[in-house]
């Protein structure tokens, strides 16, 4: 049986997910690298792919540790996700919205912008992975689905220290969050503040994906 191809930002994220019948990519902001992987991954077999992990909010109403099942993504590509996979994951995780995402690649920097974006394309949340990971699966065929936790409201902006913070192989890059603090030190609190909501969405997303269950819920 082919594996569910599931891309992810943080190696954290991955390991969450991570089982039997499941492959993981964690793409690191780097998304030429991310497709690279993706790519070879579904070269080997696959079964469809999934984009998994925290989200930020586009819109009102919606909290940290909320869960958001993706109907459609915007922005670099435009693509409905399957409707089969899409309802198993809403069926697993009782209480989560139902919508599209966006994803061009870019970290959005102002909430201006986070919500001019929610309104323009009726988006609920905003990642960098799953414009790839539908391109990879638009390409071969393949289903595609989207699901992931709020960690960042759409009022709240990351701060420097943290949007750096990605290493290109998924790990932490602490030495770039160092230098930004050093250069930025009035973003202490709100980097104190974005670590404590960022723990809340880990904790959250690891019961999610227990309710999920094997092979990211995939119907097929």
């Amino acid at each position: 049986m082919s594996p569910i191809i599931v891309a992810t930002g943080f190696n954290r994220e991955a390991a969450i997910v991570a089982g039997p019948g499941i492959v993981t990519v964690a793409g690191g902001g780097n998304a030429a690298g991310l497709e690279q992987k993706l790519q070879a991954a579904v070269a080997r077999g696959a079964a469809g792919i999934a984009s998994f992990g925290l989200t930020g909010g586009l819109a009102d109403g919606l909290a940290i540790g909320d869960w958001v099942v993706g109907d459609a993504i915007a922005g670099a590509i435009d693509l409905a996700c399957d409707p089969h996979w899409r309802d198993a994951l809403a069926a697993r995780l009782p209480g989560a919205r139902v919508g599209t995402f966006f994803a061009d690649g870019r970290m959005i920097d102002t909430v201006a912008e986070k919500r001019a974006l929610g309104r323009r394309h009726t988006a609920l949340a905003v990642d960098m992975e799953s414009h790839i990971a539908a391109r990879v699966a638009q390409a071969h065929g393949l289903p595609f689905a989207i699901v992931r936790i709020i960690s960042d409201e759409v009022d709240h902006l990351l701060p420097h220290a943290i949007t750096v913070s990605m290493r290109p192989d998924g790990g932490i890059d602490a030495a770039a969050m160092a230098k930004s603090l050093a250069a930025r030190p009035a973003q202490i609190a709100d980097v104190v503040r974005t670590t404590r909501l960022f723990a809340r969405g880990f904790r959250g997303l690891k019961q999610g994906a227990a309710r999920i269950g094997p092979r990211m819920a995939f119907p097929g």
